[in-house]
């Protein structure tokens, strides 16, 4: 599929599945526009993809939050002593740090883990990413509690010129659409393998769901062109 097709399909606020490149995790991961995000959605990621249901944000929403990366925050943790310290993953097998941050519930929430109850933590972040007061931090404080059910996931600075994950993929893909930088994305993972979907299973399962199936590789070359 080509990259405006996956565009217009998010501006739907439907899904693509993006794989990331084979020199890298290798994975497909389902992708939606938190804006759009139901409970439907959700259901649809927990049963048909199967892999963690994650919030990517971008950086400079990260920072007017004042969150920052899981690893970061366990390093300067006085409760985490030298021993401890040595657990937090470094480089990954796959050649970048984790950017996984917090993990938030809404307050408006039961147990956070229903398809209601994600989908509302999602939507509301996204809600939050948009609004043009000046207080997010405030308003993210008294809004979100942690630990919760939806691990944030924070895109690099500079995106795919410093990090070719999901996660800048995702929210570089936003910034194309002209969407509010905030995504829902889950790994498809395989059931009878028990790894990581193939490609060409997940392309088989795009061209059955008519959804729109995107080579983060592509998006790499488009940014360095553009």
């Amino acid at each position: 599929m080509s990259l405006d097709e996956a565009i217009s399909s998010l501006r739907r606020g439907d899904f693509i599945l993006l794989h990331d490149g084979g020199k890298r995790e290798n994975e497909v991961d389902m992708v939606i526009a938190a804006e759009f995000v139901t409970p439907e959605h959700i259901a649809r990621m927990r049963n048909d993809a199967g892999g963690l249901i994650c919030m990517s944000i971008n950086n400079s929403f990260a920072t007017s939050l004042g969150l920052d990366y899981m690893h970061e925050i366990l390093s300067n943790s006085q409760k985490f002593d030298s021993d401890l310290k040595k657990m937090i993953i470094g480089t990954a097998p796959y050649g970048d740090r984790p950017s996984f941050s917090i993990s938030i519930n809404h307050k408006n929430t039961f147990t956070g883990i229903t398809d209601k109850d994600r989908a509302l933590t999602i939507t509301e972040m996204a809600q939050l990413c948009k609004n043009e007061n000046n207080n997010k931090k405030q308003i993210f404080n008294s809004t979100f509690r942690t630990p919760g059910h939806v691990p944030l996931l924070i895109a690099s600075e500079g995106l795919l010129s410093n990090r070719l994950g999901h996660t800048e993929m995702s929210i570089y893909l936003m910034n194309l659409a002209g969407l509010t930088p905030v995504t829902a994305i889950c790994e498809m993972l395989d059931s009878q393998t028990y790894s990581a979907l193939s490609t060409d299973k997940a392309k088989k399962y795009a061209k059955d769901n008519a959804i729109p199936y995107f080579d983060g590789t592509e998006l790499v070359k488009f940014s360095k062109e553009h």
